[in-house]
């Protein structure tokens, strides 16, 4: 039943806002129409006048039809809503003349998020929380059938091998539909593990196997302690050198003192002792790089002894 309601002030702005505080309501909640516009008189004024109609209220699925309507043309995507069921729950179909692949997404995950946002608008104000499923091209049915057969074929092989079988991180919902797959199940129980969005699904097969550490000395390879080291490698102690024996240092015989050879290891001969000992430096320093026969020239006539001339060095 529609309400209508005439209010006054000085202006229509006046009049508005005096509505809108006795009944309750936003500006975008209620039709306007102005009745007087009010006006000055030489003696007084005539006030403004209005008429506000409260708008029909929307249900919560035609909230959530209307926030994707507006989301899809904000988005520039060829999609529309239509509200099927609101009953237990509330189930919006996407009608859309391109591939429903691209508003669905890999492995659901754009129409995912599309229907948690249109979940969040239907249950404002809420006390308990209403689920919304939003479905394109009967996805969410195909979905949930390829899930609960996944799921009776992995509780076979956990019960198979013993062991726990874990599924890929799933929403909410698809987890849902995993435990509600085996929940009836009587060689297994399942449970949630994980932080969201990473949570996850653990299929616990009834006879599940203790965990066996392996010793991986052991297994193929003989007695950790003994035959390891003696199998196919001889006795340790025995015919073959043992990890601690070192082979003899074979010294080297070092060069002359001052041949360029001994110049680079800047090693010298002591006075009294044998042996050669840091010290200083012999004529070249490390590898000599170059040809530069005038550098030699040069190094000849300031480091070298004094020997006879020759004639080819006084030309």
């Amino acid at each position: 039943m529609e309400q209508k309601e005439v209010f006054s002030g000085k202006t229509v702005e006046d009049a508005v806002e005096t509505g809108l505080k006795e009944l309750g309501v936003a500006r975008e909640e209620v039709d306007v129409e102005v009745l007087e516009e009010g006006k000055k008189k030489l003696f007084g004024s005539v006030p403004a006048q209005v008429k506000l109609t409260l708008k029909p209220q929307k249900t919560d699925g035609e909230r959530a039809v209307a926030f994707l309507e507006g989301l899809f043309e904000l988005l520039d995507i060829e999609a529309v809503p239509t509200l099927r069921e609101e009953d237990e729950k509330i189930v919006v179909d996407l009608a859309t003349a391109e591939p429903s692949k691209g508003l669905i997404g890999r492995r659901g995950e754009l129409i995912d998020a599309i229907q948690t946002l249109a979940g969040a608008v239907a249950n404002i104000g809420r006390r308990d929380y209403k689920r919304v499923v939003v479905d394109c091209a009967n996805y969410r049915e195909d979905r949930e059938e390829t899930l609960r057969h996944v799921a009776e074929k992995l509780a076979q092989k956990a019960v198979r091998l013993g062991k726990k079988v874990r599924l890929e991180p799933m929403n909410p919902y698809e987890r849902r539909i995993i435990h509600s797959a085996l929940v009836d199940n009587p060689d297994v129980t399942t449970k949630s593990e994980g932080k969201e969005p990473a949570r996850f699904v653990v299929i616990i097969p009834n006879n599940l196997k203790p965990y066996e550490k392996r010793d991986r000395y052991n297994k193929d390879r003989g007695n950790r302690g003994g035959d390891r080291y003696n199998k196919d490698r001889g006795n340790r102690n025995g015919d073959r050198r043992g990890y601690g024996d070192r082979k003899p240092y074979q010294g080297r015989e070092l060069p002359a003192e001052g041949t360029p050879q001994s110049s680079g290891t800047s090693l010298k001969r002591g006075g009294s002792g044998s042996g050669y000992k840091k010290g200083g430096f012999s004529g070249f320093f490390g590898t000599y790089l170059g040809n530069s026969r005038e550098g030699a020239e040069t190094e000849t006539a300031n480091d070298a002894p004094d020997t006879e001339t020759t004639p080819e060095s006084e030309e």
